[in-house]
């Protein structure tokens, strides 16, 4: 009986404990859309989060109360909800405006909102209000409009707000002092809609949104594609979000908002546990950041300086830059080979060897040339040359000389054409290199751009580590050394961050002078993908996959080097070099014993004859005035100083030494496409693996941030994990820039891009190592 009878009140007592307290919360606002709503959702989650298994709350989207701006509608939702929720939570101007001066509060009734800081008063803030209390956060006009001076430089300033919180709000009262302390030209701008917004700002070099917390984010981003076309910057009060969406900056971050909604969920989980609640009121003071959209400012050519960058968060996405001409991979390659001064430098030498082959056939046209002279001989002299030399005579002639045959000259052409090809082989090569290196650049744009995202992204984090630290400095959780230690982080992710951005700026400046534009013409490269555009296009999937299969991968191998040695501009050019000395050789071995025949005639004409000696005596025949000639010669060297056995001495010499050169290039190239191979091979693992890295490291980094916050591990583990995922970010953007890169190293060992190739040269390709498989097999 007595066990039974303690068992009994063991059950009751149990049962007793087990029954949970039941509230339901309610919310009075100003205005509501979705992105109001997911706000609320996420302080829904928080207040669950902190109240745990001390009661259970109850939320229902019915009891979310609007005003519309409308103060009797406020008052009116507010005496609804008494009667609905157990828990009432206010936000807006014009609920802080009628809730406050409210005297008796039946529920508990919590008010959150800001204050600006210049109006601030004890009155603000109530203490002793049973049922009631008010968590204010400040807002400083003058502080944000003198950062946006700073931003800027701006003088007129239009300030963006609702219509109907005018008569609530005091910022009319304060736009005096603002002016004076600011030197601003300050008007207000009310709106309705984001329409009115649009056709008001014009005229004004800023905006400042004291309001606009209930537009949407499609409002957000129309009215943020305005401004930019009409290259206004913006500043706004409102969260961060905003910013994401295209406004140029806010003294906020979203810490701010997390703040906010932890000490809301504080409140209600006083409530919840407390008999009564009698919660003083209180200021919540927020963390401020600087945060700037990068795009925004982009477009806006808004400078940013470098000494904001450790006290600014930075959102948008940095690979989206506000360029002039964006470049695809293809497109680098094809301008390149049209606009490149080294190659148009080259393409000049490929000309002046045109010329000298013309030059060298030039030996077998004829030389004509004419001459004519005029003389005075001294009479006594010419009256004694019976009418040889006149005193005074003109005469002219007129000569002809052509050659017949000559080996030096046939050598010469033979040279001279062998040299033209083989320049025209070096501008091949030439070519091949300026187009990988232009391909180099452009990748090494892509690696430095993302490098840039990710490093930005680390800078960022480690501010949020800095705030974590201070938090946990604050809470007696840590000391001040790991403050310390972030600080110290962060100096060294600032500088990285600043080095990785102007690394970006070198990296356009060498794809421009490799195009051929202004170095400072602001351009931007497209992302590239393996399944996507050229690359999905061009199969580059099956011929990695012929490198990755070890059975196919020896013959493939075979084939590439074929290949590599046909298209060789480098034997090629070595080949013609080649073909010239051996003609040279020819020259002077054998050449040297034929003659060079050649044919000249010249006439001559006598104009004038005349004074002391111009006749002749009647004894002799007067010759005519005009008479020609004509003569075959011929010449052969018998012995020129040995020069002919040396120098055929030195043509055998060079041809001996272009031989042993070219074997060397063939061992070259097939140990180039080998390595290219293993390289790609390399890529290939390193993709996969790298995407594995970086999901790992981000897991890893955000449970060992959320143990830091905790206290549950110290910084060098929460530092490590942060080091390792920037490792792994780097990686792994990288890879398939590194995997792609090395693919076109092979094609240039190979002497031939296949993304410059039409479909049916591609095929053409695929048809030459199916037929050397099948020989090799055979």
């Amino acid at each position: 009986m007595r066990f039974w009878f303690i068992s009994l009140l063991f059950f009751i007592g149990l049962s007793v404990f087990s029954q949970e307290k039941v509230f339901e919360l309610g919310y009075l606002l100003d205005s509501k859309n979705e992105e109001i709503d997911a706000l609320i959702d996420e302080l829904e989650t928080e207040i669950k989060a902190v109240v745990g298994e001390d009661a259970i709350i109850k939320f229902d989207r019915a009891t979310r109360l609007v005003n519309h701006f409308d103060a009797a509608m406020a008052l009116q939702n507010y005496q609804q909800l008494l009667s609905e929720v157990d828990i009432i939570v206010a936000f807006g101007n014009i609920n802080n405006a009628v809730i406050s001066q409210i005297e008796n509060y039946p529920k508990p009734t919590i008010l959150f909102g800001t204050v600006n800081k210049e109006f601030l008063s004890s009155d603000a803030i109530q203490n002793d209000t049973p049922n009631f209390t008010s968590i204010l956060t400040t807002l400083s006009y003058e502080e944000d409009l003198t950062l946006l001076k700073q931003l800027v430089g701006c003088k007129n300033v239009g300030i963006i707000l609702e219509r109907g919180v005018m008569d609530y709000t005091p910022i009319a009262e304060m736009i005096p002092n603002l002016e004076r302390n600011l030197d601003l030209n300050l008007t207000i701008l009310p709106f309705e809609t984001a329409s009115d917004i649009i056709n008001s700002v014009d005229g004004y070099d800023a905006v400042y949104f004291a309001g606009g917390l209930y537009l949407t984010d499609a409002e957000i981003k129309t009215i943020s594609e305005a401004l930019i076309a009409k290259n206004i910057p913006s500043f706004t009060t409102t969260p961060i979000q905003d910013v994401e969406n295209g406004l140029l900056a806010s003294n906020h971050d979203q810490s701010q908002i997390n703040q906010f909604f932890r000490r809301v969920a504080l409140s209600v989980e006083s409530i919840v546990v407390d008999d009564d609640f009698a919660e003083p009121s209180s200021l919540l003071t927020l963390n401020k950041n600087l945060t700037v959209n990068f795009n925004t400012a982009e477009k806006l050519g808004v400078p940013l300086k470098y000494s904001l960058i450790a006290s600014t968060n930075f959102v948008g996405d940095a690979s989206e830059l506000d360029a002039e001409k964006i470049y695809s991979l293809v497109d680098v390659m094809t301008e390149v080979i049209a606009e490149n001064l080294s190659l148009q430098e080259s393409q000049q030498n490929v000309r002046l060897s045109e010329k000298d082959t013309q030059l060298a056939k030039s030996n077998y046209l004829p030389d004509v040339s004419a001459a004519a002279s005029a003389s005075y001989v001294d009479p006594e002299f010419a009256a004694a040359t019976n009418g040889q030399n006149p005193e005074f005579s003109t005469s002219g002639n007129v000569t002809l000389s052509q050659t017949v045959f000559s080996e030096a000259a046939n050598a010469n052409i033979g040279i001279q054409q062998a040299l033209q090809k083989a320049q025209q082989e070096d501008y091949n090569r030439e070519q091949l290199n300026i187009i990988f290196e232009a391909a180099t650049a452009y990748f090494n744009a892509l690696i430095l751009k993302a490098n840039y995202k990710i490093k930005n992204k680390n800078l960022n984090l480690t501010k949020r580590n800095l705030q974590i630290a201070a938090q946990n400095f604050e809470a007696g959780q840590s000391g001040k050394s790991d403050v310390l230690r972030f600080r110290s982080e962060l100096v060294q992710n600032m500088q990285d961050n600043i080095e990785s951005i102007n690394q970006l700026k070198q990296g356009f400046y060498v794809l421009n002078q490799l195009l051929n534009n202004p170095i400072g013409y602001s351009i931007d490269v497209n992302e590239v993908e393996l399944d996507q555009g050229v690359f999905e296009a061009y199969d580059y999937h099956d011929f990695s996959n012929l490198l990755n299969d070890p059975l196919e991968r020896k013959p493939f191998i075979q084939f590439l080097v074929q290949e590599a040695l046909t298209n060789s501009p480098e034997l090629k050019y070595l080949d013609y070099n080649l073909l010239a000395t051996e003609r040279s050789e020819k020259l002077f071995g054998p050449g040297r014993f034929l003659p060079t025949v050649a044919l000249q005639g010249k006439y001559n004409y006598v104009f004038s004859r005349s004074g002391a000696g111009s006749t002749f005596p009647a004894f002799l025949t007067t010759p005519p005035d005009g008479f020609y000639n004509v003569g075959l010669n011929l010449s052969l060297p018998i012995f020129n100083q040995n020069k002919q056995n040396i120098n055929q001495q030195i043509a055998t010499i060079q041809k001996d030494q272009l031989g042993i050169a070219s074997d060397n290039i063939k061992l070259e190239i097939e140990k180039n496409i080998n390595d290219a191979v293993l390289n790609i091979i390399n890529q290939i693992t390193n993709i996969e693996l790298s995407k594995v890295f970086e999901e790992t490291a981000k897991e890893v980094l955000e449970l060992t941030q959320t143990s830091y916050e905790n206290g549950a591990v110290n910084i060098i583990q929460l530092l490590d994990a942060q080091n390792n995922y920037l490792k792994a970010q780097l990686a792994s953007s990288n890879a398939t820039y590194n995997y792609l890169l090395a693919m076109l190293t092979l094609e240039r060992y190979i002497g031939n891009f296949f993304l410059l190739e039409t479909t049916d040269e591609r095929q053409e390709f695929i048809a030459r190592f199916i037929e050397f498989k099948a020989s090799v097999e055979d």
